[in-house]
């Protein structure tokens, strides 16, 4: 069941669900927006000739209250906000349709597990022909939460506690042989 404005206050207010630091103005009917932070990766393409799984990716690291994506760049951002689930809830992290219609994609891989703690990593793309200027603190992307049917474990995986965009780490998976 998907959490409503009222149900995600109650949550924030008992302490279950934490998002901070939040506004009023953030809660929508059934999500709440999420604003950009100031730290930011973009990939080091001229440190490799191509991107390989096994492999760690190199990023350029930045700090800036206002960054230039160019066009068709993809940079790695990071919410504002951080963001306490309980082993109860889950999220789904999906761009602002305002922000979509001009041209920036925003993704997180689209979920958020139960028990995350961190700040949300957000893939940035610019679909169009010329930049997007993005702002920190400004809102452009919502979570919304929902219920699972029972409780089970909590995340604890490799991106638990970032605080901070945060760069792939498929590297590092464990896959099945």
């Amino acid at each position: 069941m998907i959490l409503s404005n009222q149900s995600i206050k109650k949550k924030i207010q008992d302490h279950e669900l934490e998002i901070t630091p939040i506004t009023n103005a953030q809660y929508q009917p059934a999500s709440v927006d999420l604003r950009l932070g100031n730290h930011f990766l973009s990939l080091d393409e001229s440190s490799v000739a191509h991107l390989s799984l096994e492999k760690a990716a190199a990023y350029k690291e930045v700090f800036e209250e206002r960054i230039l994506i160019p066009p068709h760049g993809f940079i790695l951002g990071t919410t504002l906000e951080w963001i306490k689930l309980p082993k109860n809830v889950t999220a789904f992290v999906e761009g602002r349709s305002s922000i979509g219609r001009l041209g920036l994609f925003i993704q997180n891989a689209g979920w958020v597990d139960p028990g995350f703690e961190g700040n949300i990593t957000l893939e940035l793309y610019n679909a169009n022909q010329v930049p997007i200027e993005l702002i920190a603190g400004r809102r452009i992307c919502q979570i919304v939460l929902a219920e699972l049917d029972q409780e089970g474990p909590a995340y604890n995986g490799k991106y638990f506690g970032q605080n901070r965009a945060l760069e792939s780490k498929i590297h590092l998976d464990e896959e099945l042989k």
